[in-house]
């Protein structure tokens, strides 16, 4: 069997089918197993307005992990969320190709931050958010029309912002300050802390 500094007693159960934050921790050689939660988000947003961006991500993340702990109990479940912000504007995945190049443009040549809050229920109950801040080069039209051409409807459709940054998206950006797991969605630093002063870490 490979080696796993993990030490619980069943694998992490992670309330998402995000194949990215999957792979983020089985990176990280931690057994993972995956559910998805049963949240709406849009309806959880619409109630939660006026919370500012970070806390709107951890309302989301706290939902969708206790979503899945109530129906797996005595597990360690594991929720997460993002969320774009660009001067208090929420951004969401867009629905189509024109959709995500209107988000670009809007992106384009500014600073946005990515809040990627994670949830811990069960058998142990914490929470955290952490923030990374992306700046586009300015882009005009035809350089993001060439852009959501080359990645795909697929691609742009599949993360907030229309950009996935470990792959075509990369291009788009000038620069990028904060660590690359939140960026794609999972803190993975700050949870390992956590893991393991919660006795879940062999090292």
């Amino acid at each position: 069997m490979p080696r796993t500094p993990w030490t619980g007693p069943d694998p992490l159960l992670l309330a998402s089918t995000s194949p990215t934050r999957r792979l983020l921790l089985e990176s990280a050689a931690l057994p993972v197993e995956t559910a998805a939660p049963e949240v709406d988000e849009r309806a959880l947003e619409a109630e939660s307005a006026g919370l500012s961006p970070p806390d709107l991500a951890l309302t989301l993340a706290r939902a969708k992990a206790r979503s899945v702990a109530a129906r797996f109990p005595g597990r360690l479940v594991i929720g997460a969320d993002q969320v774009l912000d660009r001067d208090g504007a929420v951004f969401h995945k867009p629905a189509d190709a024109a959709s995500a190049r209107a988000q670009l443009a809007r992106l384009a040549g500014r600073t946005h931050a990515l809040h990627a809050a994670v949830a811990l229920a069960g058998a142990v109950e914490d929470a955290f958010v952490e923030t990374a801040r992306l700046t586009l080069r300015p882009l005009d039209d035809r350089a993001i029309a060439a852009y959501v051409d080359c990645a795909g409807e697929d691609r742009v459709r599949s993360s907030v912002g229309g950009y996935q940054l470990e792959g075509p998206g990369i291009h788009l950006f000038e620069s990028v300050a904060g660590d690359h797991s939140t960026v794609l969605g999972l803190p993975l630093l700050p949870l390992l802390a956590r893991l393991r002063a919660a006795g879940y870490l062999a090292f």
